[in-house]
């Protein structure tokens, strides 16, 4: 059986400006996503962040961008220090008119299996779906009224 990736599409009445700018300006990703000490949406380099279920489980992610297509595409590896394994999360950015679909991929979850339960591909479904469904929704809707 082939494993398939996590798959969350979200379609916002935003452009792809205003959502390229919340997935890579480290100072907007802390509104909706994680605080991040530094990024830079630039191949190679490598950022970390704690995050995790609870207070109680927390792990640092080990991320490393490997894709860039300024405004429409951003790729990075995704791993957890001191545990085997490494998938990929990519953000694409599709144009609809006046709005515009996120497409959040997350690849490669197989290769933490039988780890940690804590990384089970539910998990990271349930996640990436309350990421991109609701933290960046009500991220982009309160941007788009302060513009």
């Amino acid at each position: 059986m082939e494993d398939k990736p996590v798959i969350v599409e979200r379609t916002f009445s935003a452009s792809a400006e205003i959502i390229w700018k919340a997935i890579t300006d480290k100072d907007e990703m802390k509104k909706w996503y994680f605080d991040l000490k530094e990024f830079k949406p630039e191949a190679g380099f490598e950022f970390r962040f704690l995050g995790g279920k609870d207070e109680n489980n927390q792990y640092l992610h080990i991320c490393k961008i490997t894709e860039v297509i300024p405004g429409k595409k951003l790729t990075y590896s995704w791993r957890f220090d001191k545990y085997e394994g490494i998938s990929y999360v990519t953000f694409e950015l599709i144009p609809e008119g006046e709005k515009t679909k996120v497409r959040l991929t997350h690849a490669g979850l197989e290769t933490f299996r039988p780890v940690n339960p804590d990384f089970a591909k539910h998990n990271f479904q349930e996640g990436w779906t309350q990421i991109i469904g609701t933290s960046l929704k009500d991220y982009l809707e309160k941007a788009m009224i302060n513009n």
